[in-house]
């Protein structure tokens, strides 16, 4: 929902930083790989207890997530750099739910489990409809050049950025956090099935 919006507002400073970093003979698989390693080291903080830490790193991981396509844009993109973009945006998506879980189990287990079992279904669901969307060539130039086809949704990465970034801040809120963006994100799933149905439902 915010997606489009926070593109608009930051694809400029993100812009001249992928141009410094291109200049300066850094590759996009460098900067995934970076932002993958940041997000994990995020995730250790936050079982630990660092919530604070774990919250720089959150957002430095993020950073790096929206590096990596501008930096391809400036030198060569790749399939492989957007398959593993994705991947390792899914790998970090569950990294800090599972952080929050382990620091404290009593508390946060199973509001984690079910946000990541709502992941889980939301990220099937933006899959299947990204491979359709493809193999009849559907676009969405809205967000800029990307690996898969998007659709908007109530949970994006923004919103889901925000709700990592609250409970970093507040660690006792977890688990109203964890429910309330399970919530959403199961309405997203939803109406993207909703939306599959519509779009794909006589044939191609």
């Amino acid at each position: 929902m915010l997606d489009g919006a926070l593109r608009r507002l930051i694809e400029r400073p993100l812009g001249r930083m992928a141009a410094r970093l291109a200049r300066a003979g850094v590759r996009a698989d460098q900067v995934t790989v970076a932002g993958l390693a940041t997000g994990l080291l995020a995730a250790a903080a936050i079982a630990g207890g660092a919530f604070l830490a774990g919250l720089v790193l959150v957002l430095l991981s993020r950073l790096a997530d929206g590096l990596d396509g501008a930096v391809a844009q400036r030198t060569t993109a790749s399939d492989l750099g957007g398959y593993l973009d994705i991947v390792f945006d899914f790998v970090f998506y569950g990294a800090v739910p599972l952080g929050f879980a382990l620091a404290d189990p009593a508390a946060n287990a199973v509001p984690a489990a079910v946000l990541l079992f709502a992941f889980y279904a939301n990220g099937a669901s933006f899959l299947a409809f990204s491979v359709m969307a493809q193999k009849r060539g559907l676009s969405d130039e809205a967000r800029g050049p990307k690996s898969l086809y998007f659709t908007t949704g109530l949970a994006e990465a923004g919103e889901t950025l925000a709700a990592f970034c609250l409970a970093c801040l507040v660690p006792a809120w977890f688990p109203a956090i964890a429910y309330a963006f399970a919530a959403l994100t199961a309405i997203t799933c939803v109406s993207r099935v909703r939306l599959a149905v519509l779009t794909f439902r006589d044939p191609a």
